[in-house]
């Protein structure tokens, strides 16, 4: 059998995605491959359609081609995905970090100056994207991070390790009755479950067969569970007063969230778009005195 070259081997595999994806997000998960395994420069199909591709390097992109034709997410077959300017490790054990989720740091970010103290909680830190980006933004920042998945801490670790920061990690379930042992914090950040089971039939099957359920989604019936959860938490004691805290949240239930922040004692409750219109992000403060 003659070997590949670099034409032969992304025809062959655009056509086999294309019975999957959209002929552009075929050619382009095709081209990220070829970088991938070949460290070709990107339109090498283009550039040098003749050059041979090593049999090792032909077996190892099938493979993957494999997986993403079995749905598998690309950034689940790289290992790796982008945030924030750091490339994280990300496997099945934790949600693949979205773009949307840079605006939530960003914001964090900002909303970090004048705050009662220097600490921060992220909850439900899954890869530990949102932890770990904090910790690189805010090097005076003490940073903790917390999660139901030890599998998912082990994952975060492996990134703040990566990175190069510290960041403190601990296994609880904030849905739990019993209260976490750490802080208090001057800023909480989170982006929990917020996908309703009902939403089930409109998701991909990327992200239905591979991502963490647990990761994903919340009762029909209870669509705040972990908005209220935190925000009992915080009102208890996890957040000091005047200090911040920041959800990433269901484009659908941005004023529920808000009334239910308002609800609860919080102040200075705003609703933010992303960059593409959607309401995606909720920011309140605690008052300087609990009432």
């Amino acid at each position: 059998m003659a070997g590949y070259t670099i034409r032969s081997i992304f025809d062959l595999a655009v056509e086999a995605l294309s019975a999957e994806y959209q002929s552009d997000e075929a050619i382009s998960a095709v081209r990220i491959l070829l970088e991938h395994h070949l460290q070709a420069e990107r339109y090498a199909e283009l550039l040098r359609p003749q050059a041979p591709v090593a049999r090792p390097d032909a077996d190892a992109l099938l493979l993957s081609l494999r997986r993403l034709c079995a749905h598998e997410p690309l950034q689940y077959v790289l290992g790796c995905a982008h945030f924030m300017g750091m490339e994280l490790e990300v496997d099945a054990r934790a949600l693949i970090p979205r773009p949307e989720t840079e605006e939530l740091v960003l914001w964090a970010q900002q909303s970090a100056h004048g705050l009662p103290c220097s600490s921060l909680l992220d909850v439900g830190t899954g890869s530990g994207c949102i932890a770990v980006a904090l910790a690189r933004l805010l090097p005076g920042m003490e940073v903790h991070a917390l999660d139901v998945s030890p599998s998912a801490l082990a994952l975060a670790e492996r990134n703040a390790r990566r990175c190069d920061v510290a960041v403190q990690l601990h296994h609880h379930d904030i849905l739990a009755a019993e209260p976490f042992a750490a802080g208090p914090f001057g800023m909480l950040v989170s982006n929990p479950p917020y996908v309703l089971e009902r939403e089930r039939a409109l998701m991909r099957p990327n992200v239905l067969l591979h991502e963490p359920a647990v990761a994903l989604f919340v009762p029909d019936a209870d669509p705040l569970l972990f908005y209220r959860a935190i925000a009992h938490r915080a009102r208890s004691g996890l957040l000091v007063g005047g200090g911040a805290m920041l959800f990433e949240i269901n484009e659908a239930q941005g004023q529920a969230v808000c009334d239910l922040l308002r609800g609860c004692g919080f102040v200075r409750v705003e609703l933010r778009r992303d960059l593409f219109g959607k309401e995606r992000m909720v920011r309140c403060f605690a008052p300087p005195a609990w009432a």
